[in-house]
């Protein structure tokens, strides 16, 4: 089973009207207002796709982190919730027809999502290819599994 996963506490109006925006925008030919607004001045919000595998017992999330290397990016676990999170600086430069064209977009960003209780760091398993960072953890742990009682 393949799920895309969203799990931040708290979302913004902007938040909601950017998902209406995405969601309406791919059934009409109108513009959302995410994409007239300045790409730069939005925070960067890596997209991230959840995988559940019941028969290895496996979560595998995989994050979207086009142009950073696996020194800008961490990786923490902390009550039950696993985060990643990291700095991007991005500089592009490129003259056009006698212009020249400078962009640059910097800052920070993180996702989180929970995980199995009594999950430990040795556990998760991550690496990074080509811009998208891989994370695998148990779907659930020894602690989680049902315990039979024998009748006295």
């Amino acid at each position: 089973m393949s799920m895309t996963f969203f799990n931040e506490p708290f979302y913004t109006l902007s938040d909601f009207d950017r998902l209406f925006d995405e969601a309406f925008s791919a059934r009409t030919s109108v513009a959302p207002r995410a994409q007239v607004e300045n790409v730069a001045t939005r925070p960067m919000r890596p997209r991230m796709d959840l995988h559940e595998d019941k028969d290895r017992n496996t979560m595998t999330a995989q994050f979207e982190l086009p142009g950073l290397t696996k020194e800008n990016v961490n990786i923490d676990l902390r009550d039950n919730v696993l985060t990643v999170s990291g700095e991007y600086g991005m500089e592009s430069e490129r003259d056009e027809r006698g212009y020249s064209v400078r962009e640059r977009r910097f800052g920070k960003f993180a996702r989180s999502l929970p995980v199995p209780q009594g999950m430990k760091p040795q556990d998760v398993k991550a690496n990074m290819n080509h811009g998208v960072l891989t994370v695998m953890f148990p779907r659930s742990t020894p602690e989680q599994a049902p315990k039979k009682i024998t009748i006295a």
